[in-house]
């Protein structure tokens, strides 16, 4: 395939003849034939492609040579979207390619039919009808269903649970939709496809019903791609895992009330049941006001408040669940709500048994107007080395950000794969990074302990800000410190801030690109995936060396269980967690050859420390110094 390569990616090949802007790039021509020597002889890939690489041509031009089923999975569906609607397109015409390529997501992103009439026939807020008259003017003409095609609603939209089935809920064959079901046509058009998008969630989902010997959710493939590999494990641990939630339980208590009144609607004692669960739920909640937005289950759950909420839930749900029994075979729905409520009693009970001595950790979110608490396995690697072998096809991991300098063995350990047995490769971006940026860790800034440190960062970065105009990524990992220097910089700053949390991330990104002396101060969702090139983003500042914080319940049983295997927790697991990290928030600044900016680390530990050297080991080779000033300097040039 090495000649088809060179022809399609090559210096005078069909891409560069054909796609506007596109440039040829040794590394993406290494990396495509390493890809495709993984196609032809199978195994495992694990490659690191630095920004500007062209990573997604790199793994799509020899998947679409090899005449081979693949699955192609991205981090996030805005890249699935992205890779789907805009890069496979161009390709394909440009390579004049006949392979047959699918777009495949969850079944929570698909229209559901059947619930939106049911959401129809019931009584509403003023906002929620609003919303559902938008879903019914594109449902009729809607090929996909995709939610997506919907822009006018956010995907937060509250309307979108009513109209979209769970696992829970689905009817399934039963369906008196069925024939028009979204969801079962996408996963048509997969089974038929030569190339299939999907994202993590879904691959994942895929694997734990595979795991649990519940059949599968995507169509066999001789190869599989992971993109933005550099998040799976995380994904993956979320999918082998258990949890409910009071939003499913009130959910459940909503289809039961409308499964009554559609289907029975002669049987008080169950509509006193159904209230009965629904209080239930709702004190379960309020049992954790006061206890922090995250944290471990066994901390709390011998508590009094939390002990007597969780015994009326499971009480109340088992006598909803005997209640729907009574009703069986009057309706299709209220014989689903009844399975529904088996399954979250018996998941209640999985998840809450403090205790447990079964290689899992258990913690609970709070969010606003609900809780959930989840059981995550400590590891997957034992899970996840079965499903590469039994798949008995080609894996191709990558990501710009995989390797901890040229090691991949972290990333490795975690799913099970033995470096040794994997082909590696590691291909440097192409961007001139000591012509097009400045590297600026400052002196003179206290310790990230001390109370004042955010504070002195915002100090530091105001004449910074001043001389880029704006035009500004400001990243923390805190809400906390995000909070005290938003305040503190709109008491100062002349600037437009937007923060995130106070509008979708979406609107956050567009407003930035659009709006002048526009500052985004944002936390960890906002260290990646996010893709702004050009003058709109010519500053990147990161407050601190991102090491997750040790209060976190899954990764303080994660350290525990390596410390009594005899590894170095910090060594093993935190170092290079945060190493790669940073270089995903570094990686925000250059997103294009003509990219010019300054990044600022003001973390003093990254060079007063001994392990700061790792990190700046497998940082990309920028111009660096110690000056403000000569940052300033740099800026007011650009």
């Amino acid at each position: 395939m090495r000649g088809d390569l060179e022809a399609v990616l090559g210096p005078e090949g069909l891409l560069a003849r054909t796609i506007q802007g596109f440039a040829h790039r040794p590394q993406q021509l290494a990396m495509a034939q390493a890809v495709a020597e993984t196609l032809d002889e199978g195994g495992v890939l694990l490659a690191e492609a630095g920004t500007g690489t062209g990573k997604t041509f790199a793994y799509l031009v020899p998947a679409l040579l090899s005449g081979r089923k693949v699955i192609v999975s991205t981090g996030t569906r805005n890249l699935q979207d992205q890779l789907f609607h805009r890069d496979l397109p161009r390709l394909l015409e440009a390579m004049g390619s006949p392979a047959r390529t699918a777009l495949l997501k969850g079944r929570a992103n698909y229209l559901c039919l059947h619930r939106l009439d049911l959401a129809l026939e019931d009584t509403h807020p003023r906002e929620l009808l609003d919303q559902l008259h938008l879903v019914r003017q594109w449902a009729a003409h809607t090929q996909a269903g995709d939610i997506a095609e919907l822009t006018r609603l956010p995907e937060e939209a509250p309307v979108w649970p009513r109209v979209t089935s769970t696992v829970d809920n689905c009817l399934g064959s039963e369906c008196p939709r069925i024939g028009q079901c979204h969801l079962v046509e996408a996963r048509r058009k997969a089974q038929e496809a030569d190339l299939v998008v999907v994202n993590h969630h879904l691959l994942c989902a895929d694997l734990a019903l595979k795991e649990q010997g519940f059949g599968e959710l995507l169509p066999a493939a001789d190869a599989l791609v992971v993109d933005e590999a550099h998040q799976l494990p995380e994904t993956a641990g979320n999918f082998f895992g258990q949890s409910v939630g009071t939003r499913q339980l009130l959910d459940l208590c909503r289809d039961a009330r409308l499964a009554y009144h559609r289907e029975i609607g002669d049987q008080p004692a169950l509509v006193k049941r159904i209230d009965q669960t629904e209080k239930a739920a709702r004190d379960f909640r309020l049992a954790f006001e006061g206890q922090g937005e995250r944290g471990g289950w066994e901390e709390i759950a011998e508590r009094p408040q939390v002990r007597a909420a969780l015994a009326f839930l499971e009480e109340s749900l088992g006598a909803l669940e005997a209640a729907l029994a009574e009703m069986e075979g009057r309706g299709q729905e209220t014989d689903q709500c009844r399975l529904r409520a088996q399954n979250m009693r018996q998941q209640l009970g999985l998840v809450c048994r403090a205790g447990e001595d079964d290689g899992q950790v258990r913690w609970y979110q709070v969010h606003p107007q609900s809780v959930r608490v989840t059981a995550t396995p400590l590891e997957i690697a034992d899970t996840f080395r079965e499903r590469l072998e039994s798949h008995g096809s080609a894996w191709i991991f990558t990501s710009a950000t995989l390797a901890v300098g040229d090691d991949f063995s972290h990333f490795a350990r975690q799913l099970g794969i033995d470096p040794d047995d994997a082909r590696t490769g590691l291909w440097e971006s192409p961007f001139d990074y000591a012509r097009q940026a400045l590297w600026l860790v400052p002196r003179g800034l206290p310790r990230p302990a001390d109370p004042d440190y955010t504070e002195r960062v915002m100090e530091l970065a105001l004449p910074l800000l001043e001389a880029s105009r704006g035009r500004a990524f400001l990243l923390f990992t805190s809400h906390r410190a995000l909070r005290r220097a938003a305040a503190w910089l709109e008491a100062r700053g002349d600037f437009e801030l937007l923060v995130q949390g106070t509008a979708p991330r979406a609107e956050l990104l567009e407003r930035f690109v659009e709006k002048e002396r526009a500052v985004l101060l944002g936390t960890a969702s906002f260290w990646e995936g996010v893709d702004v090139r050009g003058e709109a983003l010519s500053l990147v500042i990161i407050d601190k060396l991102p090491f997750a914080s040790p209060a976190d319940p899954v990764l303080r049983a994660r350290l525990d269980a390596i410390r009594r295997r005899g590894g170095n927790p910090f060594k093993d697991f935190q170092l290079p967690q945060a190493v790669i990290a940073l270089k995903q928030g570094a990686g925000r600044l250059i997103r294009d050859p003509n990219d010019r900016g300054v990044l600022v680390v003001c973390d003093p530990r990254l060079l007063r420390n001994n392990y700061g050297h790792t990190f700046l080991a497998a940082m990309p080779p920028f111009a660096r110094t110690r000056d403000p000033a000569e940052a300033v300097a740099f800026l007011k040039d650009l």
